[in-house]
């Protein structure tokens, strides 16, 4: 008795994942495909996308100063000042591990 059971649920468990297989989509997700008609030309879109890409800025917002500093000391002056700095150990130098 216990045999023909245990045949029985084995044989419906089987037919439980052919079932689910025969459901399957394909491999390739195709089901997920946007369907579209466009009523605009490809060189239409081409003119918007130039145009747009000449008005939109990649820098952060504010990240340019707004006036220029000026400034009486010379370039050779503030680097000698950071080398002087960096061997009297007042500021790093290279990369600091914290742990």
């Amino acid at each position: 008795m216990n045999a023909s059971r245990f045949f029985a649920v084995a044989a419906l468990s089987a037919v439980a994942a052919l079932g689910s297989v025969a459901h399957a989509d394909e491999a390739d997700a195709s089901q997920f495909a946007v369907q579209f008609d466009g009523s605009r030309t490809r060189a239409e879109v081409k003119a918007e996308a130039a145009t747009v890409a000449q008005n939109r800025s990649t820098e952060p917002a504010g990240s340019r100063v707004a006036a220029p500093v000026n400034s009486a000391t010379d370039r050779a002056t503030v680097r000698a000042q950071a080398a002087e700095a960096l061997r009297l150990g007042q500021i790093s130098h290279g990369e600091t591990y914290v742990l």
